[in-house]
């Protein structure tokens, strides 16, 4: 279900990009785009730009909701723990500690003369 819905977002996201470059802004002379005089074209003067806009608001409208489609797909598919999810987890041990090595105690240097300690030099 998942894989068809992908396919359909995929060729509806590539409808919309072609679709998209195949219109032209207000100003463009529309028949243009289909070889000259507005008469001869396949849709008339005003109809490609209708027929162009249509397609691609529905186009946008399967984009819409197969993308709403693969949300919901994929919030469900997180509730599934996989395979893996009916054994138990595997026991993990700590490895054994190895003590640090005995570090001989030093006796911390008396603080010189005329500075508190603590301070920070200005």
């Amino acid at each position: 279900m998942e894989i068809l819905i992908l396919v359909i977002h995929v060729f509806a996201a590539l409808g919309i990009i072609g679709l998209v470059l195949l219109q032209h802004g207000k100003g463009a002379d529309v028949g243009a785009a289909f070889g000259g005089g507005a008469s001869g074209s396949l849709f008339g003067a005003a109809g490609s730009a209708n027929f162009l806009s249509r397609v691609t608001a529905i186009l946008a409208v399967v984009f819409f909701l197969s993308s709403l489609g693969l949300t919901y797909l994929s919030t469900r598919k997180t509730e599934d723990k996989g395979v893996m999810a009916s054994q138990p987890a595997p026991s993990q041990s700590l490895p054994e500690q190895i003590p640090a090595p005995s570090v001989p105690a030093t006796q911390p240097a008396p603080p010189e003369s005329g500075s508190k300690a603590g301070e920070i030099p200005k």
